[in-house]
């Protein structure tokens, strides 16, 4: 398709993406080099984007200053984790029943749950605090876990919805002159058709999860034990400096889990989206 552009329009074309990536990767960049200067020459004038005094002393000293650094980067791991498995539980059979049935409403309530991505998360911290709360889910797990996978349900049947409508139907329904449930249907004939979409769902999921901690940990939960790695973070923040090189290096260490899923399932989440784009 980019043939049918000239010379001059695939210049810009090029250019325009660029720029796009430079403004997207540039911090990421500074983030990663920032982590890499000693803390005295991290604002030296004038700016010098390399230098020899780079090392990975921070990578070594952010396990001394922070000790508990390793149990953060569990929790966020295994928040997001979790998150992500009720989600995929709720969505799968949500999302088949929207693109399966008809019913009353069908087109409301799924309008409705995706008003719900409309508000943003500290609207309801509130109201959250007071229900988990009256739950006895305060300073556990479950206080950052539910209301991560309650937002992100939504958005995830609305995918997997779009995925589950491109199946053809003769293949439910041979199923069925056979003798199979509906159930039975599901798990053996439409999930695995529906691998891509169930990788697009879950890497959202995931992502989404892992991004939303901060909000949640700082709000519902006052155990050290129990905070994610953005929460942790802020124990590299003292009373007469912040550690920025350091901070910088437990940030890096903190996106590597959300990095390697993505590259490691990068083919099959492309294929999820593209398959799910176009409408047979």
């Amino acid at each position: 398709m980019i043939d049918k552009y000239s010379a001059l329009e695939k210049l810009g074309l090029y250019t325009a993406i660029g720029i796009f990536l430079t403004f997207m990767l540039l911090p990421f960049v500074e983030m990663l080099l920032a982590s890499l200067r000693p803390l005295t020459h991290l604002f030296r004038s004038p700016y010098q984007f390399w230098s020899d005094d780079m090392s990975l002393q921070a990578y070594s000293d952010i396990w001394v200053t922070v000790p508990k650094l390793p149990r953060y980067i569990f929790n966020s791991v295994f928040l997001a984790s979790m998150t992500t498995l009720i989600c995929m539980v709720f969505v799968v059979p949500a999302a088949y029943a929207y693109a399966r049935f008809q019913f009353r409403g069908k087109a409301v309530s799924l309008a409705l749950f995706l008003a719900v991505n409309m508000f943003a998360g500290a609207v309801l911290l509130i109201p959250l605090y007071k229900l988990l709360r009256g739950m006895g889910l305060l300073n556990t797990y479950w206080a950052m876990i539910i209301p991560g996978a309650a937002f992100l349900v939504p958005t995830g049947i609305y995918l997997l919805k779009s995925f589950l409508e491109k199946i053809p139907k003769e293949l439910e329904e041979a199923a069925f002159v056979d003798g199979a449930s509906r159930l039975y249907t599901l798990r053996r004939v439409i999930l695995p058709l529906a691998v891509p979409g169930l990788i697009v769902v879950g890497v959202y999921s995931f992502i989404g999860a892992y991004a939303q901690q901060f909000l949640f940990a700082i709000t519902f939960n006052q155990k050290r034990d129990y905070m994610p790695l953005p929460a942790g973070i802020f124990e590299f923040i003292g009373y007469q400096e912040v550690i920025w090189n350091q901070m910088m290096a437990a940030s890096i260490i903190g996106i590597l889990p959300v990095l390697f899923i993505f590259l490691f399932l990068q083919k099959f989440l492309m294929a999820g989206l593209t398959a799910g784009a176009v409408k047979s």
